[in-house]
């Protein structure tokens, strides 16, 4: 089993960057894909970015790829996002999640653990 957390969110402006971490107790992130997803009000959780188990291959979606980035450190059990050129409509609760089947997929319910979220608000 794997404990998840998120630290990394706040209020920035448009344009701005931002850096989340995604910090994992238990077991080597070696053992997980990685998936980054986000949420806003009254929508449903939508795929942002994923890393295969070895780090060697990442995946975006359209509306956020070349702006942000996905990476892994195992020996520190960390998740990184990095977002750049951030715009208002990226705004809402970031969530880091780990899929125990190694497959990559952008199906929220194929993941298996998730964290608690943070939460983004950029403005124009």
């Amino acid at each position: 089993q794997v404990q998840l957390v998120e630290s990394g969110g706040g209020l920035v402006q448009a344009g701005g960057s931002l850096r989340l971490s995604c910090a994992a107790s238990g077991r080597t992130l070696s053992r997980y894909v990685m998936g980054w997803f986000r949420q806003s009000p009254g929508k449903e959780r939508e795929f942002v970015a994923a890393i295969s188990r070895t780090g060697s291959i990442t995946y975006y979606a359209d509306s956020v790829k070349a702006r942000f980035t996905i990476s892994g450190d195992n020996a520190r059990k960390t998740v990184y996002l990095q977002m750049n050129s951030l715009k208002p409509e990226d705004t809402a609760v970031y969530f880091c999640a780990a899929d125990v089947s190694g497959i990559a997929t952008t199906t929220p319910t194929h993941y298996d653990y998730w964290g608690q979220g943070t939460q983004v608000t950029v403005s124009s």
